[in-house]
């Protein structure tokens, strides 16, 4: 790519576009940095009491603590497992069912329903039945990440595959390709890009989903410290948490982008 020669519209519009970038991530930083200062300041003058709301130098000595007490990692790295294992799990079975509901029309239509009234359950009603299915493991909370964000996963891919131009498939067809060649050549490909966004929404789901399970059922990980921490008004503890699973939700959203940016540049080749 180095020994490539641009012309001199798209070398400025290049230019252009990464100072964009850099402008958008210095004030992406600078907005967090300013919130930050002013959280710490409004606290240390007093004008809200650090015991309710916590303070940034505050989260940062709780965090300090878990690390040496050695807990820190022990803590993230149950609830990340949780939460990795069930959002894997229900994108490949949401694609799975999605794909299923496409390949026939009358088994879309005898499950549609079903689907629909799933996602309408609050999911936290089920969890006595979760306990008593799936033990107080991280079993339990596994499948609760699962069930929520599973029916996101059908419903996102399902609508994707649908809206793939029917004109297109009825081309193919004229040409006698078959319905396993329609999928592979032309509604996959179509679908990257509600793909990408079902993932992306998931991710947030995956989180939602595990930290709800580990409220209701947990010995160890993020939400069991969320819950601890509110129990014996450990608001700072409360407050560490929440931060580290910003962080964590952030960094998977991330990689999700990375994804996307790694396929669109595969289809344009």
């Amino acid at each position: 790519m180095k020994n490539v020669n641009y012309s001199k519209e798209h070398a400025v519009f290049l230019r252009k576009r990464k100072k964009n970038l850099a402008l958008v991530w210095a004030m992406r930083l600078g907005i967090l940095a300013l919130l930050l200062g002013l959280w710490e300041l409004v606290t240390a003058l007093g004008w809200i009491d650090p015991f309710i709301m916590s303070s940034p130098s505050r989260i940062a000595s709780t965090i300090a603590s878990l690390y040496a007490d050695g807990s820190l990692f022990y803590h993230i790295g149950v609830t990340l497992w949780e939460t990795l294992a069930g959002f894997a799990i229900a994108v490949a079975v949401g694609f799975a069912v999605a794909l299923l509901l496409w390949w026939s029309d009358t088994v879309r239509r005898i499950l549609e329903p079903y689907i629909v009234v799933i996602n309408a359950l609050p999911k936290i009603a089920l969890g006595p039945l979760i306990i008593v299915w799936f033990g107080t493991g991280s079993e339990a909370i596994v499948f609760m990440t699962v069930l929520v964000g599973v029916i996101v996963a059908i419903m996102h891919v399902l609508s994707a595959f649908i809206g793939t131009d029917e004109n297109k498939i009825l081309l193919m067809r004229s040409m006698g390709a078959s319905k396993w060649q329609i999928l592979w050549k032309l509604v996959l490909p179509s679908s990257y890009p509600s793909v990408i966004s079902m993932l992306k929404i998931n991710v947030g789901m995956a989180w939602i989903g595990s930290i709800m399970g580990e409220y209701i059922v947990s010995r160890a990980g993020l939400g069991y410290l969320i819950v601890y921490g509110g129990q014996v008004f450990k608001l700072d503890l409360v407050m560490s948490a929440t931060f580290i699973l910003c962080v964590l939700a952030a960094g998977m959203y991330f990689l999700v982008v990375l994804l996307e940016k790694i396929l669109v540049k595969n289809a344009e080749r």
